[in-house]
């Protein structure tokens, strides 16, 4: 992770060049508000909570969208990418939101803020319009790998086609979380079928959630990984200032990639796998169909300590000591022994030949050496 900090003033270089052959674009994104009123859903992630453990510092986050307005006081950018050959401006607005939701710096006189606003934070221009074309798209999740991207956001649904699917695998073998909306229900009957990337093997797919944690009613149900806030939701847009009642799974994303980036921050030993992991068993439960393991819990996902990943490693065999370090013990020297024996014993009867002459010479001496009387009468 730090060679990556390092590359930051190459990576600066290198997407600042404007395209040779841009194609005039027609950059007329809805109108922007200049206020901002705090959403739930910053209340109930409660990112500040995490801040003093992380905000992301050191970890970078790729936004592949329709660009970033980073000309918005609350987003600072470390690169920027144009795939479009158009321009690096956000005409949608879109992406210039889900940025704001990952990383909008904090500020003493605004409620909005960023989940991570300490991460490198890329722009990946990939489409011009609220859709979008696939080749790209995967030229962008390519693109943001090979600018070591510790954590991609996909806001994005498409088609399952082989060209995405290798640049997800490509992405994943460079150990990057991709973190991809679930995709919204677009037919009428209410059905449809799995949206991609986020559908692939490996990749944070994302459902939209309602206040209360239930899944969204447009949030597509399949292959769910967690839920982010989704729903009347506010962040930054283009024009410097902010748009709210946003919806989507491509909102509630963001929020997920921010969390992902704070775990990485924290726990850098993890692999993505594990990040994914540590997400989905730490999320606040599943609510019923297309919830996954509930809505993402940014404190526990960084703070819980996790068994599983406290692995036993049995402690090394220490070396053999040198023989110096022995000494043999010395075998029992047997003439001492007995002489010692010899020199007890004797001790020993002489100190019973002073206790005899201590009691019976005084008693001796009192009889004048004299055989004591039988007590019998003799004969006259």
């Amino acid at each position: 992770m730090i060679g990556r900090v390092l590359l930051a003033g190459a990576l600066a270089v290198q997407f600042a060049t404007v395209p040779a052959h841009a194609a005039p674009e027609r950059c007329e994104p809805e109108k922007a508000s200049p206020s901002v009123a705090e959403s739930w859903a910053q209340r109930r992630l409660d990112v500040k909570r995490v801040w003093p453990l992380t905000m992301g510092q050191g970890v970078t986050v790729a936004v592949i969208d329709s660009g970033v307005d980073e000309t918005h006081p609350q987003i600072r950018l470390a690169g920027k990418a144009d795939l479009t050959n158009t321009s690096f401006r956000d005409c949608v607005g879109h992406g210039t939101a889900v940025a704001g939701i990952i990383a909008g710096q904090p500020r003493s006189d605004l409620p909005f803020y960023g989940v991570a606003p300490a991460v490198r934070l890329l722009s990946i221009k990939q489409t011009t319009t609220s859709l979008g074309d696939v080749a790209l798209l995967a030229k962008a999740i390519r693109t943001a790998a090979d600018e070591n991207a510790d954590v991609i956001n996909v806001s994005i649904q498409a088609h399952d086609q082989p060209e995405l699917k290798s640049a997800v695998e490509y992405a994943l073998g460079r150990d990057i979380v991709i973190v991809a909306a679930a995709g919204n229900v677009e037919k009428d009957d209410g059905s449809t079928g799995p949206a991609y990337p986020a559908a692939y093997d490996g990749v944070l797919s994302v459902g939209s959630a309602t206040p209360n944690g239930g899944r969204s009613t447009f949030s597509n149900p399949n292959a769910v990984a967690v839920l982010g806030p989704g729903e009347k939701l506010s962040s930054t847009w283009t024009g410097k200032g902010y748009r709210g009642n946003l919806e989507g799974t491509s909102y509630a994303a963001p929020y997920v990639a921010g969390v992902a980036a704070l775990v990485r921050a924290r726990h850098p030993q993890l692999d993505q796998l594990r990040v994914r992991r540590r997400l989905t068993l730490t999320a606040d439960g599943a609510s019923g169909k297309g919830t996954g393991a509930g809505m993402v819990n940014p404190l526990l996902a960084v703070t819980a300590v996790l068994p599983s990943e406290q692995v036993a490693v049995a402690p090394p065999v220490p070396e053999p000591l040198p023989a110096s370090a022995v000494h043999k013990v010395v075998p029992p020297d047997q003439r001492s022994i007995e002489v010692a024996t010899a020199v007890a014993a004797g001790g020993l009867s002489l100190a019973g030949v002073t206790i005899v002459a201590w009691i019976f010479v005084p008693m001796g001496r009192r009889r004048r050496w004299r055989a004591g009387s039988s007590g019998g009468s003799g004969a006259n």
